[in-house]
Formats: C-alpha cells, sequence, structure tokens
C-alpha cells in the first residue's frame, strides 16, 4: 500500500512542478525534458507516470480545477451559511482562482487555438471540465430557490448569467491582460442582488 501512496505523491509533485514550466515558459515551449529537469527525474521515469506533455498539461489543469471544486463544496457543505453568503463565496473563489492563474490562462488559451488547428474541438475540452462548476452554481440557486432566498427564476439562465461573467474575468485577465478585475466581483455580487427575493 506504501508504494501506491507514493505513486500518488510523486505524480501530485510532478505534475505542480510541471505546471511551473508551462506557466514560465508557455504550452509550445516546454518538453518532456524540461519537465524532468524541473522534477529533477529522467525522462525515462516521467514515462512511467505519463506518456507526453499533452496528458501532463491536461492532467494539471485537472488537479488545479479539482482544488478549486474542493473549495466550492465546502461552501455548499457548510451549513452556517445561507444560500447567498454560499454563492458569494464560491464565485469570490473562482474570480481569486481566476486572477491567481492569469498566466496559466494565457497558455491554455494557446493550448486550444493549437488544438482547434490541429482539429480538435476546444469547446468540448472546455464544457467538460465545467460541467461540475455549473453543476456546483447549480446546486446553490435551486437550493435558495427552494429555501424562498432566491426568486423563482430559470436555474439555467442564472447559471449562464454567471458562468458569461466568470467566462468574462478569465478573457480580460489572459487576452486583455487587465491586472485586476474587481470590477468583475462587483458585477457578480449585483448578480447576486439581482436574484435575492425581496421580502
Amino acid at each position: 500500500m506504501a508504494i501506491v501512496v507514493e505513486h500518488d505523491k510523486r505524480k501530485h509533485e510532478i505534475l505542480e512542478k510541471a505546471l511551473e514550466v508551462f506557466i514560465e515558459e508557455g504550452y509550445e515551449d516546454v518538453t518532456f525534458q524540461k519537465i524532468a529537469d524541473r522534477c529533477g527525474i529522467t525522462r525515462t521515469t516521467l514515462y512511467i507516470y505519463f506518456k507526453n506533455k499533452r496528458e501532463i498539461f491536461l492532467w494539471s489543469i485537472k488537479q488545479l480545477t479539482s482544488g478549486i471544486e474542493v473549495g466550492l463544496v465546502s461552501f455548499i457543505e457548510d451549513k452556517k451559511l445561507t444560500d447567498e453568503q454560499c454563492l458569494r463565496s464560491m464565485l469570490k473563489l473562482i474570480v481569486d482562482a481566476c486572477e491567481e492563474n492569469k498566466k496559466l490562462f494565457s497558455i491554455l488559451l494557446s493550448y486550444l487555438l493549437t488544438l482547434q488547428k490541429t482539429g480538435g474541438d476546444p469547446g468540448l475540452r472546455v464544457r467538460r471540465r465545467l460541467v461540475r462548476l455549473q453543476h456546483l452554481l447549480s446546486t446553490v440557486i435551486i437550493r435558495g430557490i427552494k429555501k424562498g432566498e432566491f426568486k423563482p427564476i430559470s436555474v439555467k439562465t442564472a447559471n449562464e448569467m454567471l458562468y458569461g461573467l466568470i467566462q468574462s474575468a478569465i478573457f480580460r485577465l489572459s487576452v486583455l491582460d487587465e491586472k485586476t478585475i474587481d470590477d468583475i466581483r462587483d458585477t457578480l455580487n449585483m448578480a447576486v442582488d439581482g436574484i435575492l427575493k425581496v421580502n
């Protein structure tokens, strides 16, 4: 059993260090050898864990988004929070993560454009990673409607509105190179205000 734990720990460390290399050099300039060097292992050892840099990149993104999801679930499970507080906390966590990983989103954009040029479907890739995020947002919105905290609105429309604002934040950080997205935070809070049920 200790071997499995060591293997998982090593894989996690490789992904964290690989993500640093991708952020520093960009997807196109990263090689398997550069990742191996950063991890202090040989390319042969790296092949035990991953078959190519694309797989490492996608796993690195998955590890990052999984960490965000854990934070979102902790808000949902916190019985002390109202649904309004929960939704605001979730949106803040997401936007903060976007701001903290600004450079990564630039690299991800480059990767998705390369995927598109080679005939891949970048939209499908993005949807796969974000379906859980949208499900978690929907869970809180539905719960808030049932408890009477939120207006009886279309959950799909509310989710699309919030998701669109998050996409805007990512675009402004990664493409427009904006340093802060405080106005997006304000807009998200205004969106939550708009779905609150007025007593």
